[in-house]
């Protein structure tokens, strides 16, 4: 054989390989498509959901599923671009800065909060740990800022005032004022706005183009307009704390990018990925769950029931007893790792699997029940596994 039918030889099995590779590409994807179709579809139904935008993360690669519209009044489908508004999801987001904030000195998650807010010295507040404002456990505040504070002056009038009804770290009482109160220490611990740290820091260097606390104009057009239950147009408005609690928006293919930050799948700097490998250490056992650094885990292989009761709206308004883990726990790969995440027009969810790879984010511009998202996301992620419907 010459060497130009040897060459034409090798280029041709070399086609055959590529022609077969994706070939093989295009049967995972249909088959995923399958999967997540026969799930997404009867929930947007049931739930009556305007809009979806569904990424799950098998192996090393990862897709996105759009469904419906952005808005009912323009019939604008979602895309690939669509802005959903995260509500408090956007706490994983807050975390993330607040380990970095860790990892490079300016905190410890041990000191208390009137380090960082002398206003705060001689009150129960002050006395707080950080790490009791990261997992809910500071001593009962409640779910939201209260109505009658409107700036961060009335917020730290709040705060002095403020009476604990448990000792810290013994319970469990999910809520806003905590977690921002951290995000505010975290910038403040950084000498810069919390906002500017977000959006032109951490979003940034996680990878993450399309992720916004405050909407850019030229991006309005991909943020999709948010229902409430009883069909009512509804965007998120700003408050205190609203934007370290629940005010992120962004796109499935950014949080797709955060999940896959989050199981070591794509390269950040060093620094950074210490502090998001860190946010998965355990510190209490509340109920079925154990309580991260706002990410709330589960040893895997999990049941269905477990992941429910952990995100069931008991959950979120209801004291509950912890057990604080000592040592903590150190970040583990064989957990289901999630949170949810509402705002008055918009419903999400995210859960990881590290050791299987897997991961999914489900984002709606509806807020629908966390039981039909866990639902759906369970078996999503369990038909993937299996690798059958």
């Amino acid at each position: 054989m010459n060497l130009r039918a040897m060459s034409m030889t090798a280029m041709t099995v070399f086609a055959c390989i590529i022609a077969s590779a994706a070939h093989a590409e295009d049967d995972q994807q249909g088959r995923i498509a399958s999967i997540v179709n026969s799930t997404v579809e009867p929930l947007m139904a049931a739930n009556g959901i305007r809009g979806m935008a569904v990424g799950v993360i098998v192996g090393d690669r990862h897709y996105v599923f759009d469904y419906g519209v952005a808005s009912t009044q323009t019939r604008q489908p979602v895309t690939r671009d669509t802005l959903f508004e995260l509500g408090s999801v956007s706490k994983t987001l807050t975390a993330t800065l607040v380990s970095y904030a860790q990892v490079n000195g300016d905190l410890s998650l041990s000191d208390r909060t009137d380090k960082f807010l002398p206003e705060l010295k001689g009150s129960p507040f002050g006395k707080v740990s950080l790490l009791n404002l990261g997992t809910h456990t500071p001593g009962g505040l409640p779910l939201q800022v209260p109505d009658n504070v409107h700036d961060n002056d009335q917020l730290l009038q709040y705060f002095n005032a403020w009476q604990p009804a448990y000792a810290p770290g013994t319970y469990r009482t999910y809520a806003n004022p905590g977690i921002g109160a951290l995000g505010l220490i975290a910038a403040k611990s950084m000498g810069r706005d919390f906002d500017a740290l977000m959006q032109q820091q951490l979003f940034p260097a996680l990878g993450m183009k399309s992720t916004y606390i405050h909407v850019p104009a030229a991006k309005l057009r991909d943020y999709a307009q948010g229902y409430t239950k009883d069909g009512a147009p509804i965007r998120v408005a700003p408050g205190v704390l609203s934007s370290e609690a629940y005010g992120v928006k962004t796109n499935a293919a950014d949080m797709i990018r955060f999940v896959e930050a989050n199981m070591n799948l794509v390269q950040t700097n060093p620094t950074l990925q210490r502090a998001i490998m860190a946010t998965h250490t355990g510190y209490f056992q509340a109920g079925p769950m154990t309580q991260d650094l706002i990410w709330e885990q589960y040893p895997y292989p999990v049941a269905l029931k477990s992941l429910l009761d952990g995100n069931s709206p008991a959950m979120i308004v209801n004291a509950t007893p912890v057990t604080e883990i000592k040592p903590p726990q150190a970040p583990r790969d064989d957990v289901w790792i999630n949170k949810t995440g509402s705002t008055n027009g918009f419903g999400s969810y995210i859960a990881f699997i590290p050791q299987k790879r897997l991961g999914i984010v489900i984002l709606a511009n509806r807020n629908f029940p966390n039981d039909a998202r866990v639902n759906a996301a369970y078996r999503i992620l369990t038909a993937l596994e299996n690798g059958t419907q």
